[in-house]
């Protein structure tokens, strides 16, 4: 049970915090509903390990063999001292699994969300013990960027954050701890800014690559805030500034008319190969 953790999700979130946890030598299970994401996930995680190793960064045992399983539930993995859910950004999802979790993680492991935007503290109270719930939002490529968000509930024991913020650093991040407010701090800076650029495309102030152009050029920024909304997600977008319009009541939360029309359209972004943006295969 030492240094394994347990992931709910193979998605890209899940399969780079897999990734991560892996290159520090640790043992993971992954579990998703879909045993058609299975593949693609090892596949992304055995790709970026054996590029990490070619370089040096971890040793090739652990490229070449990877401590990697995967699960179509809960319920089939073996206990685990960590468990982080990396499931989509729908908050009845997301109680479904603490729930399973509190029934089947062993008493003192540490349970974690990925979220980007829902309330810790509402996820904790799913379980039976929220002093050991945590946030844990890490960001997109999980293996590339170095900050983890670490959100104690309202209910989350000190010591249980302190491990949280310990295994981060562990794993080569540097943690940075946020109260448990809607959106924390990256997304209820991070989201309105996308919305507005939504709202100048909306509006017809510039096309799509003008308004990324500026921002990228003008502000230093490493992509545009629309370029962004695609790797995100339009889904996700949305998902968090409903959070934050819900959780707030200030209309500068509002999601952009466009962002919703695209959502509603199914143009998610790069994932499904168009938002803002087409992308090829």
């Amino acid at each position: 049970m030492a240094n394994t953790v347990c992931v709910i999700g193979a998605g890209q979130m899940g399969t780079g915090i897999a990734q991560t946890a892996l290159a520090a030598g640790w043992s993971v299970q992954v579990v998703d509903a879909f045993d058609s994401a299975f593949a693609r996930s090892k596949s992304v995680i055995d790709k970026g390990l054996a590029k990490w190793a070619e370089k040096g960064l971890i040793d090739a045992e652990i490229a070449g063999n990877p401590a990697l399983s995967y699960h179509s539930a809960i319920e089939q993995t073996s206990p685990a001292m960590l468990y982080i859910e990396a499931a989509s950004e729908q908050l009845d999802i997301k109680l479904d699994i603490f729930r399973a979790l509190d029934h089947h993680a062993p008493r003192d492991a540490l349970l974690c969300s990925n979220t980007s935007s829902i309330s810790i503290t509402t996820l904790a109270a799913a379980t039976s013990r929220p002093a050991s719930v945590v946030g844990m939002h890490f960001f997109n490529p999980v293996p590339l960027m170095k900050l983890v968000e670490v959100i104690p509930a309202l209910q989350t024991a000190r010591t249980a954050t302190e491990r949280v913020i310990s295994i981060a650093e562990a794993w080569g991040k540097t943690a940075v701890e946020a109260k448990d407010s809607p959106g924390f701090v990256s997304n209820r800076v991070l989201m309105p800014m996308i919305n507005e650029a939504i709202g100048c495309l909306h509006e017809g102030v510039a096309s799509a690559e003008g308004i990324d152009q500026i921002m990228h050029l003008g502000m230093a920024h490493p992509m545009g805030p629309l370029a962004l909304a695609d790797l995100i997600g339009l889904d996700t977008c949305l998902s968090i500034l409903n959070v934050l319009h819900n959780g707030f009541g200030d209309p500068r939360y509002r999601p952009s008319p466009l962002l919703k029309q695209m959502v509603d359209a199914g143009y998610l972004g790069k994932k499904v190969g168009r938002g803002f943006y087409h992308y090829e295969g």
